[in-house]
This record gives C-alpha cells, structure tokens and sequence, in this order.
C-alpha cells in the first residue's frame, strides 16, 4: 500500500485528515493518551455537533483550508494543529463534525492507531478494505461511521473517524 498524500476530495479523504498526523511531533502528554478516536467522537468532540457545540467544547480552533467546499468548515483540534491545506476536524453545515483526525499517538478502542502493523489493523478490523475513499473499516458500535486510515507499506501512519453521511468531501 502506498502513502496517500494530502488532498482536499473525497477520494483523499484518509490525506485530509490523516496525512497532517505525520507532522507530530514530541509524546502526547499523558491524559491524551487515555483519549480515544471513536467509536462517536475524540473527547468532548462528538460526530453529529454543530460547530456551535464544538466550540463550546473549547477543543478545537477555527483554520481556513484552500478548496476546501462552502458546505463545511475546518478545524483543528487545539493539541494538534496541522500546517498547510489540512485541517483536523471537518464541520458539515447540515451534519455537524463529520471527520475528526486522531492526534498524536491516540488509538482507536481497538487500539489500532500510529505504529499499528497492516496485520494488527487486519486482526483489528475483519471488513477493513480499499475503496474510492482509501484504506477504511466500519466502526464498532457506530454504523452511522467509518474508520479512514493513513498507511505506509507496514504500518498505520494516522488514523480519522468519519461519517458515512457527509457533504465535505467531493
């Protein structure tokens, strides 16, 4: 399998949100690493929020994305900020948070995260898969969402949470 570069598209969805996570740097502090990415959300950040509520959480901060489409808005989580045209976290006008990047070395709750092997993620995930939209599983416990990850040759680079019901990415 091969990197997936940064990409506003559908298609480039797993670069989106998870293509920026390669530029962490340094060890998470300690109560981030009991955090989780899934299976409704990151924290106090839940899939479904409207930006309002988001806000509220007081996690996330406001970034401009080039391309990126009128019927969302960008975001990046306040400890993980990305550079360039990539953004943390995705806000759907009519969904709310459909996309949520995992910062740092958070893991799934099967704890498939940064460093994870394709055989771990395999193990992890019976329906894991390539599709138009990259490497991607279902969710356990959220059917309304997906997994979308980020890989090398071997390993998982980062991993997103998203939902299947979107509109911000072609």
């Amino acid at each position: 399998m091969k990197n997936r570069t940064p990409n506003l598209g559908r298609s480039a969805l797993a670069a989106a949100l998870a293509g920026g996570i390669m530029l962490t740097a340094g060890a998470p502090a300690l109560a981030e690493q009991k955090l989780l990415l899934g299976p409704t959300g990151y924290g106090s950040v839940k899939l479904s929020m409207t930006a309002a509520q988001a806000r509220a959480t007081g996690k996330i901060v406001r970034k401009s994305v080039r391309g990126s489409l009128p019927t969302c808005t960008t975001w990046d989580l306040k400890e993980q900020r990305y550079g360039n045209d990539r953004a943390g976290v995705f806000i759907s006008k009519k969904h709310g948070v459909v996309a949520i990047a995992a910062p740092g070395n958070v893991r799934t709750p099967q704890g498939i995260g940064r460093g994870s092997t394709i055989a771990q993620l395999r193990r992890a995930y019976p329906d894991f898969r390539l599709d138009e939209d990259g490497p991607i599983a279902g969710v356990p416990g959220n059917r309304k969402a997906t997994y979308v990850f980020h890989l090398s040759k071997t390993k998982v680079l980062g991993v997103g949470l998203y939902l299947r019901k979107q509109d911000c990415f072609k």
